[in-house]
């Protein structure tokens, strides 16, 4: 037995029910609750820096919530992704006008991080580090006997180690 919604309904009697249920403000439903991924080879919609700031500027002068602001200039993108609008207005206000400039898509480059061996350093840094490497393991090495050897003593005064 399959379960057909009041909203399937509507979808399959009225087409235009389907616009008038998604752009109602402050409706809480998500109709199913089903939020797909995208489908291999689709193309998302780029909008302009300019049309974003007039998004942006609009809803914050009129007092608009996201998803009234989703239905007077997106008519046709579901009502459920008010995310663009939300993230058009942080990285607007984050960053000003240039962010909006900037397209983040997919996985950013590794361009910046360095992979592989780092670089050579010069032969006289090299060369100080080495010396001081030594100088550290005969420190350690001379600590270590000397310890040895007053462990040794106190054995002998039979006095009890620290």
């Amino acid at each position: 037995m399959q379960i057909i919604t009041y909203f399937q309904v509507n979808l399959i009697y009225n087409k235009n029910a389907l616009r008038e249920m998604k752009c109602t403000p402050k409706v809480g439903q998500t109709f199913g609750g089903a939020y797909f991924m995208a489908k291999k080879g689709q193309v998302y919609k780029k909008y302009s820096p300019e049309f974003k700031l007039s998004v942006i500027l609009d809803m914050r002068e009129n007092h608009l919530t996201y998803t009234e602001t989703m239905c007077k200039w997106l008519p046709n993108v579901d009502k459920r992704t008010v995310s663009i609008i939300q993230r058009w207005e942080r990285k607007y206000l984050e960053e000003g006008y240039e962010g909006l400039m900037k397209e983040n898509r997919g996985r950013p480059s590794l361009t910046g991080k360095k992979r592989g061996r780092p670089p050579k350093l010069d032969k006289k840094v090299e060369e100080d580090l080495i010396a001081e490497n030594q100088r550290l393991r005969m420190e350690l090495e001379y600590l270590k006997k000397l310890s040895a050897l007053v462990l040794a003593e106190e054995q002998e005064n039979g006095k009890k180690p620290k």
